[in-house]
């Protein structure tokens, strides 16, 4: 029978991209983890990683490997759940994947209580803007935001993710604030290029009030972080399109302002919360995503609009 740590190690150094991040997950030394995955390479007559200096790398078959290694585990946990669930208690890991800067500022200040009411419980939070498979990667539940696909997972959405136009008073003190559109022509410009190649659009308004048309971007800077914006517009470097969540503490202060407010698009963005889909959901899974949903949905900041903005937010 495989060896049950040789499994874990395999799985966390798959989903870490590496031997040392995995060994810091599981209180292991990186010797015993990549021991570990040898030992399971043997075992298994195929080899798992393709390794080099700098990256570890799945090959095929280890692709192929990991979502069923996970899925067994997975399987495991929900066994432990089980004996909890004939105790009425929720009992064991609930693994969460959520973006940095939305799980540090809404997720995060949801857990102690979450811990003291479940004290047999235990979280385990990854902060990660890349795209995650839940199932492969052994997650319970995922938070996200942007447009949201079919998927076969359940997504409860917890608010929409209205995107507004922002710059600092400095920005604007020096180059003024655009009164339409094509003002925007005139300034510096704060773009979001994905990894995959594609960017993120700004949409406006047409004159007509009939639909919507997309500015051809021209920016003098671009991060492949949307959230990371903020920081730029903070150092007077432009005007960025984020996410209205991401800004409001810093609309609240006047650290920012809000731009083109009544021709910018919002956009049908919104954050969701996803767990697989399950006949039965363990206890564990259950008491954590109803608590989350609780309190992300009390959360005023997620629930405002443009429309709701004083007018001492606006430029």
């Amino acid at each position: 029978m495989t060896n049950l740590s040789a499994l874990v190690s395999f799985t966390e150094s798959a989903a870490a991209g590496s031997f040392t991040a995995a060994a810091a997950k599981l209180d292991l030394t990186p010797a015993a983890v990549s021991k570990n995955v040898a030992r399971l390479e043997q075992q298994l007559g195929v080899r798992l990683f393709n390794r080099s200096t700098r990256q570890l790398r799945l090959t095929a078959e280890g692709e192929a490997f990991r979502g069923r290694a996970a899925a067994a585990l997975r399987a495991l946990d929900e066994a432990v759940a089980e004996i909890g669930h004939a105790r009425g208690a929720a009992v064991g890991r609930v693994r969460i994947s959520v973006g940095v800067s939305f799980g540090r500022r809404y997720l995060l200040p949801l857990l102690p209580a979450l811990a003291a009411r479940h004290p047999e419980l235990e979280v385990e939070v990854s902060l990660d803007n890349r795209a995650v498979d839940l199932l492969a990667e052994g997650y319970d539940i995922g938070v996200r935001g942007g447009v949201i696909e079919e998927s076969s997972l359940v997504a409860r959405r917890i608010a929409r993710l209205p995107l507004v136009l922002v710059a600092s008073p400095g920005y604007l003190r020096a180059h003024g604030a655009p009164r339409q559109v094509t003002d925007l022509a005139q300034h510096d410009l704060l773009g979001v290029r994905l990894p995959g190649g594609g960017d993120i659009p700004w949409r406006f308004r047409r004159a007509s009030g009939r639909g919507t048309t997309v500015l051809s971007l021209t920016a003098r800077l671009w991060l492949s972080d949307p959230e990371a914006l903020i920081d730029l517009a903070l150092e007077h470097a432009g005007i960025a399109q984020v996410g209205l969540h991401h800004a409001m503490p810093l609309l609240r202060t006047g650290r920012l302002k809000a731009v083109l407010t009544d021709w910018h698009d919002a956009g049908n963005r919104e954050i969701v919360l996803h767990y697989p889909h399950r006949q039965y959901l363990a206890p564990r899974v259950r008491v954590t995503v109803d608590a989350l949903l609780a309190g992300l949905g009390n959360n005023q900041d997620l629930h405002a609009t443009r429309a709701t903005l004083p007018d001492s937010w606006r430029a």
